[in-house]
């Protein structure tokens, strides 16, 4: 009767053991392989925006510390456009809806948000400069999009951007005859975790939850 496998690549039969060995080690490397994607897939996302934010890519404006030093006779012409996604029971516009300024002039917006539930509700807006390449000029000093905004039951608030477009758009032969561009704002629901239950003592005091630990 001829041997069966498995077989090495010289024809010689190996020792079922050390083949079972040999498929763990595979596995064993494959479910890494697998945990590593998976864990590059969640790195993607906060890696894409920096790259956004250094570069001006996909119209991601820029930040700065402080205003421009100088300002230049060209002009430009800012447009507002305010969203608000799905699941946010509030109302967002822009106070004025655009903005003429010359290339270097700080420049404060305001935009208006009204919380139309009656619960308290925070929200985080993202943002996008178009066309794409006006992006790495419109530089940000303020902006209420840094930050989560919290509204009360009926809550109406203004909130503030401060911003500029840098003088360095007109060393770029492509951007430098933009005359027009538009600042959008998308605001989402932030979703707040679940508040802890709290045990009261007979004393009536409040008292943390303890930890169950198994058996």
């Amino acid at each position: 009767m001829s041997p069966t496998g498995p077989f090495d690549p010289n024809g010689n039969r190996v020792p079922r053991r050390a083949s079972a060995g040999r498929n763990r080690s595979v596995a064993t490397v494959l479910v890494a392989f697998v945990a590593f994607m998976v864990g590059l897939s969640f790195a993607a996302v906060p890696l894409y925006r920096m790259f956004c934010a250094a570069t001006g890519y996909a119209g991601t404006p820029q930040r700065a510390a402080s205003g421009s030093k100088a300002i230049f006779p060209q002009t430009v012409t800012v447009r507002f456009d305010a969203n608000v996604a799905p699941g946010l029971p509030w109302s967002f516009q822009p106070v004025q809806p655009e903005f003429t300024l010359h290339v270097g002039e700080n420049k404060l917006a305001f935009f208006r948000a009204a919380n139309l539930s009656d619960e308290t509700v925070t929200g985080s807006a993202v943002f996008n400069v178009s066309p794409d390449l006006m992006g790495q000029y419109f530089t940000k000093i303020q902006c209420f999009c840094f930050t989560e905004q919290t509204l009360k039951p009926g809550e109406t608030v203004e909130m503030p951007v401060s911003f500029y477009i840098d003088p360095a758009v007109l060393g770029d032969r492509d951007a430098k005859t933009v005359r027009d561009m538009t600042l959008s704002y998308t605001f989402f629901k932030v979703q707040k975790p679940a508040a802890q239950p709290v045990a009261y003592l007979a004393s009536g005091r409040a008292s943390a939850p303890k930890t169950q630990h198994p058996g």
